[in-house]
């Protein structure tokens, strides 16, 4: 059951327990948030800035653990900002295939949410089945995002 499995909030690498590196987690959030992942190295990117203390916004990381290894994973980062751009983006949400329709995925969700000081935004493809616990959730679709890559 989803309630029985404990979920740690981290904000720096000193939180984090001996079963728990930086690699680790990039990995197992790149392999568990397919086929809508980012690069394994902009994955890793995105853990460390969650809990670098150099970092004046920084953010932080939620694992859901079951037996010394992660099962779900959430990274959150702080935009710097307020308002139309809210002060929070979460960045990566990934449960592990066995443990998904559990509700894992979206009592990691409320975590973050209660956790980040502020509102929460974070992109979505249209596709992702993830999207119908986003909505169910509160999430709401205010703008379509457009990109112009160089």
């Amino acid at each position: 059951m989803a309630s029985e499995i404990p979920v740690h909030v981290y904000r720096k690498i000193e939180d984090f327990p001996a079963w728990l590196t930086v690699d680790s987690l990039a990995e197992f959030v790149y392999e568990n948030i397919k086929p809508y992942e980012d690069s394994l190295e902009d994955t890793r990117r995105a853990v460390e800035i969650a809990i670098d203390p150099d970092r004046p916004k920084g953010g932080f990381l939620l694992v859901a653990e079951e037996n010394g290894k992660p099962v779900g994973a959430l990274i959150m980062h702080r935009t710097g900002m307020k308002g139309y751009i809210p002060e929070n983006i979460l960045l990566m949400v990934c449960v592990h295939p066995s443990t998904r329709g559990k509700g894992v995925g979206g009592r990691i969700i409320r975590k973050g949410i209660e956790v980040a000081d502020g509102d929460v935004k974070l992109h979505v493809e249209y596709d992702n089945p993830a999207k119908q616990v986003y909505e169910k959730i509160g999430f709401t679709t205010k703008y379509a995002e457009m990109r112009f890559n160089k």
